[in-house]
């Protein structure tokens, strides 16, 4: 198992997606707002793969999973 720590910004290079800070900041600030209603993995700005990923990592409950509930909780 991997146990290393993973932080948002290892999320978002596991995503490939730009994970400066600021790049962050900007992608949270742009997609704010999902519906309670709407998992995170069905998000309308995900790709095939990045949304399989989450999926897959919150089923599993792998050592992803904490970062991925928070980045949910900052989307909402």
């Amino acid at each position: 198992m991997d146990r290393s720590s993973h932080t948002l910004a290892c999320l978002f290079s596991q995503l490939g997606i730009d994970n400066k800070q600021g790049s962050i900041d900007k992608f949270i600030q742009r997609h704010r707002g999902i519906p309670a209603e709407t998992s995170l993995a069905q998000a309308h700005f995900w790709n095939n793969a990045q949304a399989e990923f989450i999926k897959e990592s919150l089923l599993e409950d792998s050592d992803w999973t904490e970062v991925i509930d928070s980045l949910d909780a900052m989307l909402r």
